[in-house]
């Protein structure tokens, strides 16, 4: 008995994109598409109807980006098996894509039969971050996730407030705003402060 094809759903608000993908895809023996949506809403509400074992996802789309919908999609459906693709998110969109759950990420220039390659992998269950995005990481490595405290404390630090306006501004000791300061630049693998502000900075880890 033959193999059952790999069912897959193609979510990206290009129709460019979703057909060449699909026809790509289909012209596949083990590789059947079940569907095609243009946005985030549509994805998980095909994904949650149709079950296809590989749901391809978009990061950037409207109504609903795909770091939204992968994580909608794995609440209802734990077991779906996301691979995100992308051509100019940054590091830390695509980290946050893959904390949401997708298991791969992979360029939309990619070559036909990495991306054929990319959607076998996954449909199996394994990883797949493609060698550009890998780079990418490499190049410009993801925002470290900060707790509150140290948000307030980062931010005092772009405001340019000293260690003792910051314990008075957070009502702690001057040890303490020491300690923060030291754990806050060891988890942003930086320096000094100069370096911490243009992290902040360049990846937009406040509101200024």
């Amino acid at each position: 008995m033959k193999d059952k094809p790999i069912s897959v759903l193609v979510a990206d608000d290009h129709s460019v994109v979703r057909i060449g993908m699909s026809a790509l895809l289909g012209a596949e023996g083990d590789i059947h598409v079940v569907g095609q949506a243009n946005n985030g809403i549509e994805a998980v509400a095909q994904a949650l109807e149709k079950h296809p074992d590989v749901i391809i996802m978009d990061i950037e789309m409207p109504r609903k980006d795909g770091i939204q919908a992968t994580a909608d999609i794995l609440a209802e459906m734990p077991e779906a098996k996301i691979l995100i693709i992308t051509s100019f998110s940054t590091s830390d969109r695509i980290a946050r894509a893959i904390k949401a759950g997708a298991i791969g990420a992979i360029m939309k220039n990619a070559d036909d039969s990495e991306m054929v390659a990319a959607v076998r992998s996954v449909a199996l269950g394994r990883n797949y971050v493609a060698r550009d995005i890998r780079r990418l990481f490499k190049e410009d490595p993801p925002a470290p996730e900060l707790s509150p405290r140290q948000r307030q404390i980062l931010d005092s630090i772009t405001r340019g407030l000293t260690n003792p306006d910051i314990a008075k501004q957070l009502g702690i000791s001057l040890d303490m705003v020491k300690k923060h300061i030291t754990a806050l630049l060891a988890k942003m693998n930086v320096a000094n402060r100069s370096e911490a502000v243009a992290i902040a900075l360049k990846k937009q880890l406040l509101k200024i």
